[in-house]
């Protein structure tokens, strides 16, 4: 037998799972996928979206959306929106700094889902939740660890959280430009790191994030006069054995 592809020892693991809908079997609908975007970045707010799928009319490759090229993103966000229930949170900077970044992602996933009920009139029979934790509300639900890549409905939310966030960070990037926010949406890439130490802090900055603080700590400290100095007396010194 003729073997092809890389052997066992070299490392092969197998096919990498897609998303889909077993993990989602198991629970009541309409069941809502629940996701954010944007804990990370140093600028900008964090976007939470809730989705709930019709499981017989979704669009094809649904997935993680950090696996997806932006143009499958905006591909697939574009026929979401046609024909699935969505519901779109935001936690803004200020309650990024107030509450802390974690806080405010729950804020964020708890919003969507309001949204999701209030704009849809749907109320999900039960919520699926990527991460570890689940957000402080009375909602049946459930935290998947990697749910984004292995839950359809949370990869799709996932998928409009992200279009959603960078299309913010685009627009405001013509309100803030030098930063790079157009193609970096906020992350601490070399780009957005000479903007900002050679223009300074924005309202979008999170100022809880330890780069900016540092950056803005450095960019108030007074300049110091240069002050010469005489080279010391051989004599100032003593030696010793």
């Amino acid at each position: 037998m003729k073997l092809t592809g890389p052997l066992p020892s070299q490392g092969y693991i197998g096919p990498m799972p897609r998303c889909d809908f077993k993990l989602e079997l198991d629970y009541p609908e309409p069941l809502a996928g629940v996701d954010e975007a944007g804990c990370a970045p140093l600028a900008g707010p964090v976007v939470a979206a809730a989705v709930i799928l019709d499981r017989k009319c979704f669009p094809r490759g649904i997935d993680d959306s950090k696996n997806l090229r932006i143009e499958k993103r905006e591909a697939i966000h574009a026929r979401l929106v046609k024909c699935a229930a969505i519901g779109v949170g935001v936690a803004s900077v200020e309650e990024i700094d107030t509450l802390n970044i974690y806080w405010a992602r729950m804020l964020a996933m708890t919003r969507a889902v309001e949204a999701l009920v209030e704009s849809g009139g749907i109320e999900p029979a039960w919520v699926l939740v990527d991460g570890n934790a689940c957000p402080r509300w009375q909602r049946p639900s459930k935290a998947i660890v990697a749910g984004d890549a292995r839950c359809r409905s949370i990869a799709a939310a996932s998928i409009v959280a992200k279009v959603t966030r960078d299309r913010l960070m685009a627009d405001r990037a013509r309100d803030y430009p030098g930063y790079g926010w157009e193609t970096n949406r906020g992350y601490g890439t070399p780009e957005h790191y000479r903007g900002l130490e050679a223009l300074g802090v924005t309202p979008l900055h999170r100022r809880s994030f330890a780069p900016v603080r540092e950056i803005m700590a450095r960019h108030d400290q007074p300049k110091l006069p240069l002050q010469e100095s005489s080279p010391a007396s051989p004599l100032s010194h003593t030696a010793t054995c």
